[in-house]
């Protein structure tokens, strides 16, 4: 087991409702202080519905609205952007029972927009530690994560840890997923964990005696321990992170999509209706369990026209308590949702 240690601005609009943010709120603050007024005062949402749609605590919530509301920064105005946004992540939410959902207003024209992808899930998580809700945050690997933690603010972690969820070592240094948690351990000082070993064994008997290793097993028991896992969603694609980092071999890969493979998540495969399947390199996967990942509460971190067959398959397979997005996704997901 390693352990790393370490003047007024209107914000939307639309005929009948406007929220401004002003300079009286930090710039991060701002914008969730928009989110939660559209939603408290155009969306009818009490202040604790509030707090959970936007994965804050309830004096959180209640304090933004106040002092949006004191410094007189709430108009009766409504941008089209951000209110989309908004009945998109409830459309979303109701579809698939997502408990969290954010869709934030499209500006990268990259198939993979990391950019959007990366600010969001920062802050996302920065809000998260700031509330310290979660002793222990699982996270997985790969690019969508990677610019999370580029775009993290350094802060303190307070009693926050954080934990990997998988097996992350390859050959090529550049590419190890190892070093998104190291990082995040930078840029908070916090306690991180890893396993020292690859995502998947080369043999079904390597990995019994892998997972059977002390500092493995102490890793395992404390990542079924995170109250939240950030992660994010593979394809069964070629191009896959899975594959780039020499993880996987373009051979598995492909025997992934011949048998009907489309998402990933967490080392798991799921096919186009979400419904999870056996193949060669499941069975060598250095992870926690299908088992595992059904009780433990997941925001997905994912998004991109390259993903959107990968999105709606883990979506469907009902692992997710959250998801954060892009615009172009999720409309995406529900145009693409069989009608009744």
């Amino acid at each position: 087991m390693q352990n790393f240690a370490s003047s007024e601005k209107n914000i939307t609009r639309e005929p009948g409702v406007v929220v401004a943010a002003g300079n009286s709120i930090r710039d991060d603050e701002a914008s969730i202080a928009t989110r939660a007024a559209w939603l408290h005062y155009a969306g009818g949402l009490t202040q604790s519905e509030v707090a959970r749609r936007l994965g804050l605590t309830g004096l959180k919530a209640h304090r933004l609205i106040t002092k949006a509301n004191q410094d007189g920064l709430i108009k009766i105005f409504v941008d089209g952007d951000v209110s989309e946004c908004v009945e998109l992540e409830s459309r979303l939410s109701e579809r698939f029972g997502l408990d969290y959902c954010e869709v934030v207003p499209d500006f990268d024209p990259d198939a993979l927009p990391l950019k959007a992808l990366g600010i969001a899930g920062a802050r996302y998580l920065k809000r998260q530690i700031e509330n310290g809700e979660y002793a222990m945050v699982g996270v997985g690997h790969g690019r969508t994560l990677a610019a999370c933690v580029e775009h993290l603010p350094r802060m303190a972690a307070g009693g926050t840890s954080f934990v990997s969820l998988l097996g992350g070592l390859t050959r090529k240094f550049a590419a190890n997923p190892h070093d998104v948690i190291h990082r995040l351990a930078e840029r908070t000082g916090a306690e991180a964990y890893v396993m020292p070993v690859p995502m998947f064994a080369n043999t079904e008997q390597d990995r019994e005696v892998l997972l059977g290793q002390h500092g493995v097993a102490d890793v395992l028991e404390l990542a079924r321990s995170s109250g939240l896992v950030l992660a994010g969603i593979g394809t069964a694609e070629p191009e896959a992170s899975l594959v780039a980092t020499g993880m996987v071999a373009r051979s598995e890969m492909d025997e992934v999509k011949r048998m009907g493979g489309v998402g990933e998540l967490l080392g798991h495969f799921f096919d186009k209706e979400g419904k999870p399947f056996e193949t060669g390199l499941s069975k060598r996967v250095l992870a926690l369990c299908r088992e595992d990942l059904r009780r433990l509460r997941i925001v997905a971190v994912a998004g991109g026209v390259i993903k959107i067959p990968a999105v709606l398959s883990v979506l469907r397979s009902g692992n997710l308590a959250g998801l954060i997005t892009d615009e172009r996704t999720a409309r995406a997901l529900m145009e693409g949702m069989p009608v009744g």
